[in-house]
Formats: C-alpha cells, sequence, structure tokens
C-alpha cells in the first residue's frame, strides 16, 4: 500500500480512536433511556451549535455542494445560503415555542394540538426523512473514502457504515454532542485546507475567470426556480428536524438556543461558498472526472498531511451527522412506539436495549439504497423537503392552532409523502421541484379542512323585558 495511504488511514484511525474513548467516557450518561437520548443534563451554546452543524456541513452537503459547484459554479453555494436563512428564522420565530412546550419530539409536539393520528405519522414521516438523508451521507463518505484509497466504492460505503454504528453506539447524546464539536472544528479547517490548494492549483480566481463559463461565476447560476426550492427544503428542514428540537430543549434558557441558532447561521455561508469554489476549481483541474467525483479527486492530489486533515473532517462531519440522526429517530421509535406499545411498565432497562438496537438497525438500513445513490445533494435534499411538510403544520400549531383540523394535518402529511417522493422519482418534471409539493400539499388540504370544518351554531340573543 502507498505510503501516503497509509499516513492518512493511521492519522484518520487515531483520531477516531480519540474520539471513541471520548464516547465511551461519557457513558455513565448512557445508562438510563433519558439520559441516552437527551445528555444528561444542559450544554453551552458553542456545544449546541456543533452538534445542529452535524448534518448541515456533513460530507452530503460538502460534497454534493462541490458537485454541484463542478456542474453549475458559484450558485451551488445557495443550498448553503438557505440553511444560513433557517437557522436565523427558527431563532425569531420557533426556538421560543419549542421551548415552552417542554417536550423534545416533533411528533408529541404535533400531538398536542392535532391528535395522535398525526404525533404517529410526523414520527414515521421524521424517521424516513433522516434515513433519506443518512444515504446521501453514506454515499459521499463512501466517495471520499474510494478515491482516497484506490478501493471499490461498495466496499468503501460498507466500511463507513459498519465504523459509523459503532461509533454512535457507545456514549448516546452526550458523546455525540460532545465529538461533533470537535468534528465541526475540523471539518471546517480541512474545507479552508482544500480551498487554498484548489487555488493555488488553479492559478488563483482570475485565472479560473478565464478559464472556466461565464456562467459558472453567476450567483443565479442554477435558475430562481432552484434557489426557491433549496429555500423551501432548507428552512423546512430546520424548522422540523427531530435532534434540531432536542439541541434546542437542552439548553439552559431561551438566550442560550437563540444564540446556537445565531452561531450556526453565521458559518452556514462562508462554508457553501468554499465547497462551491473546491467544485469549480476541480471542474477545471480535472474536466474529465465525474461530478460526483469533485471534491473526492482534489482531496486525492493535495499532500498527505493536509488530505489526512480534509478526510478526518470529512469523516468525522459524516460520523457526526449519521449519528445526529439516528439518536433522534431511536428517540422517536422509543418514545411514540416501544414504550406506549411494549413497554408499559415503563421499565428502563428494556428501554435502553431497544435504543441501543434501534441505532444499529437505522444506521445499516440505508446502506443498501446508498450504494446506488449518485445525485448526493438531491438526495440530501429530498430528506430536507420532506420535513418541510412537517414545518408547516408545526407553524401552524404554534400560530394559528385552530386553523384546519386534526384529519386534515393528517392528510397533509400523507398526501405530501406520497406526491413530493413520486415527484422527485419521476425526475422533478416540467422543472418543478419536489419540495413545492412539501410545501404546498399540507396547506391546500388544511385550507380545504378549514372550509369543510362546522360551523358552531351563533348562540341566540334573548331579549329583556324592557327591549320587548
Amino acid at each position: 500500500m502507498d505510503t501516503r495511504i497509509i499516513i492518512i488511514l493511521c492519522l484518520t484511525a487515531a483520531y477516531f480512536v480519540v474520539m471513541s474513548c471520548i464516547g465511551y467516557g461519557v457513558r455513565k450518561h448512557a445508562k438510563s433511556s433519558e439520559g441516552f437520548t437527551s445528555g444528561g443534563r444542559s450544554f453551552p451554546p458553542f456545544l449546541i451549535a456543533a452538534l445542529m452543524l452535524s448534518e448541515f456541513i456533513g460530507s452530503s452537503v460538502s460534497i454534493g455542494t462541490a458537485q454541484k459547484g463542478f456542474e453549475s459554479g458559484i450558485s451551488a453555494a445557495w443550498n448553503l445560503v438557505a440553511l444560513a436563512l433557517g437557522f436565523l428564522l427558527l431563532a425569531l420565530i420557533l426556538a421560543r415555542k419549542y421551548r415552552q412546550t417542554g417536550l423534545n419530539t416533533i411528533s408529541g409536539i404535533l400531538a398536542q394540538n392535532y391528535g395522535q393520528g398525526v404525533r404517529f405519522a410526523a414520527s414515521i414521516l421524521t424517521i424516513c426523512a433522516l434515513g433519506i438523508v443518512s444515504i446521501a451521507l453514506y454515499a459521499s463518505g463512501g466517495a471520499v473514502l474510494a478515491a482516497v484509497l484506490g478501493i471499490d466504492k461498495t466496499y468503501a460505503i460498507l466500511l463507513v457504515g459498519v465504523v459509523t454504528v459503532f461509533y454512535v453506539s457507545l456514549g448516546g447524546m452526550r458523546s455525540v454532542v460532545y465529538t461533533n464539536f470537535i468534528h465541526a472544528l475540523i471539518k471546517y479547517v480541512g474545507v479552508v485546507l482544500a480551498l487554498a490548494f484548489a487555488l493555488e492549483a488553479s492559478g488563483g480566481i482570475g485565472n479560473l475567470q478565464a478559464r472556466l463559463p461565464a456562467h459558472m461565476f453567476d450567483f443565479t447560476g442554477v435558475g430562481w426556480g432552484q434557489i426557491m426550492a433549496w429555500m423551501i427544503g432548507g428552512v423546512g428542514s430546520i424548522f422540523a428536524t427531530q435532534y434540531v428540537i432536542q439541541a434546542l430543549v437542552s439548553t439552559p434558557d431561551e438566550k442560550t438556543s437563540k444564540r446556537a441558532c445565531y452561531y450556526v447561521s453565521s458559518l452556514m455561508i462562508p462554508f457553501g461558498l468554499m465547497a462551491a469554489t473546491i467544485g469549480m476549481c476541480s471542474a477545471y483541474l480535472y474536466p474529465g472526472s465525474k461530478s460526483i467525483e469533485a471534491f473526492p479527486a482534489l482531496i486525492a492530489h493535495m499532500p498527505t498531511y493536509s488530505a489526512s486533515v480534509v478526510v478526518i473532517g470529512l469523516a468525522g462531519a459524516l460520523f457526526g451527522g449519521i449519528s445526529a440522526n439516528v439518536m433522534a429517530s431511536s428517540t422517536l421509535l422509543l418514545k411514540d412506539f416501544y414504550d406506549p406499545f411494549f413497554n408499559k411498565a415503563k421499565d428502563d432497562r428494556k428501554s435502553v436495549i431497544f435504543v441501543k438496537l434501534a441505532i444499529v438497525v437505522l444506521g445499516f438500513l440505508p446502506l443498501v439504497l446508498a450504494l446506488y445513490a449518485d445525485k448526493i445533494l438531491m438526495i440530501a435534499f429530498l430528506g430536507k423537503a420532506l420535513r418541510a411538510t412537517l414545518a408547516v403544520i408545526v407553524l401552524m400549531s404554534f400560530y394559528a392552532p385552530r386553523f384546519g383540523s386534526p384529519r386534515g394535518a393528517l392528510a397533509g402529511i400523507i398526501l405530501s409523502v406520497v406526491t413530493t417522493i413520486a415527484w422527485f422519482v419521476a425526475g422533478n418534471p416540467h422543472g418543478i421541484d419536489s419540495s413545492y409539493f412539501a410545501l404546498f400539499v399540507p396547506l391546500l388540504t388544511m385550507g380545504l379542512a378549514q372550509l369543510l370544518k362546522p360551523r358552531k351554531p351563533e348562540p341566540r340573543r334573548v331579549l329583556s323585558r324592557s327591549t320587548d
């Protein structure tokens, strides 16, 4: 094996040994089901910000944005601008509302206004949406590993899956919070190093402008339709992501939760610009490559130690993103299905065992589909778009609780999932993104439910004797 590959592997392995030790070291907080899923106590804003960053600058977004930058140019950064706006609005509109509920699952919050049917539907939708995002994460992680090690992508994805499931099952939510802070830091440093190498190898921005087509530097090159679809998917997913809600309610007060959101929002836009520019540099340097290999191809040509930092950052973001996803999904399965139906005696030992088994199952299920995933950013945003449906209903629950009906909310969720996925599978015909279905279908069904809602008869006026 090449010396360069051995060094990268050894440094990456050493890094994850340290992270695993951290996860194992905080296992005392994972002895109860509540400690395993919530982390045991409140966390400061910078740690919560890192947790919320985990999926949103994960390997799927990094590789996917670079892939889109390879194809369309700098306008690929809009998908991160959408996320930045989402976290800003989350702080201003929903952070206080979520904390006031005292609940840490989105399904439980919706059940307060719309009943148990919506609770189960929201829970299943969230689990499926996070699973779709995990598919993109696995696919992007496998692409990086395959390019760096020179092995088959299938084996790379399977290896990523096995290591990830082992990693996340060690210490529960507390482990995820602490390690994700380090992952986010390394990831950011790695992308800066990759961008510096890409620009130097490309001869700088001036040379790129001379060599690449002009549309690559058009900030609206992907089209306003795509930009608006990213806005819907990005903002909607942040409003209704299970582990984001878990993170917000684990802060000591409202001020801390808002500050964490502001931190995340401020980091998103520069990250998007860097990832898109890396893809553009790759389009100039390696024009014969597949677009999905835009970032991995660049890493394969970087100096050994800087490449190691990039690989560690990407792998860390991958593990952090999937960790947050499976932890959130396992929490929903536990609180919405296992404990109410199969553990009515509330035996906490059984709950802990169930959560750990759920982590293994939910960690491995997306692997099969990840083997066939090519359009990483599109897949990642399908997972985000599906959550936009829940975001619409959450906003109604908080700000228009009497609008629509429980049946309308349930129908909105079901119809939105069916139409959004069907439109995505059909290839977004006529250039209409599937995100629009996730937004407008629940609005239409809730509006129809409001129109069909029986009106309460007005009380009869009783005239007084004097009026008579």
